[in-house]
């Protein structure tokens, strides 16, 4: 089985801030977010863990696995969208005229990020390689694999496994610590 979930809130998330590689850790709510979790799910089975190297999403790894003999392995490729220039405003839909809004309003529409942000292209094949390389390789021996990550990245994995196409990017709702099974 292949299984997603999304790391707990920080006060960027309260805020309405673009995170993405900024390395913002949980906030106490996304503590206390992750450990809920770490009860509701504490039957699923995972043989290994695969985790983005932010912050946030390590330590809701940490916390949700916390006492289960699993590893927890970082990579890259699970890192957040890059929202370049972007990154640390706050919500962006309050100005209308915004170039990043449109990964959020037409994602099949973002084609040339603006400030130096990940296309969804990039994005699409540094996760579509880690399924490839690293994660599906070990669902099809059988084994139970989590990915923790974030809600873009999570979204880009969800998409190519689910067939969803660009214009649905945000369609599957990636919520903080709620798991996903996708295989």
């Amino acid at each position: 089985m292949l299984y997603i979930i999304r790391h707990g809130r920080t006060d960027w998330n309260d805020l309405h801030k673009m995170q993405g590689h900024t390395d913002i850790p949980l906030n106490d709510e996304g503590r206390a977010m992750a450990a809920r979790a770490a009860e509701e799910y504490k039957e699923v089975h995972f043989d290994i863990c695969f985790c983005s190297p932010l912050i946030r999403a390590r330590e809701t790894a940490e916390i949700l696995l916390k006492g289960r003999d699993i590893p927890i392995i970082t990579d890259d490729r699970l890192i957040e969208m890059s929202f370049g220039d972007f990154e640390g405003h706050e919500y962006s839909f309050d100005k209308p005229d915004s170039a990043i809004n449109t990964l959020f309003t037409a994602p099949d529409k973002y084609t040339d990020p603006p400030g130096g942000a990940e296309s969804l292209d990039e994005l699409f094949e540094r996760t579509g390689r880690f399924l490839d390389e690293t994660a599906l390789p070990l669902v099809r021996e059988g084994k139970d694999v989590l990915i923790v990550g974030h809600g873009a990245m999570n979204s880009s994995i969800v998409c190519r496994l689910r067939g969803i196409p660009r214009k649905d990017f945000w369609s599957a709702g990636i919520e903080n610590c709620k798991l996903m099974r996708l295989i």
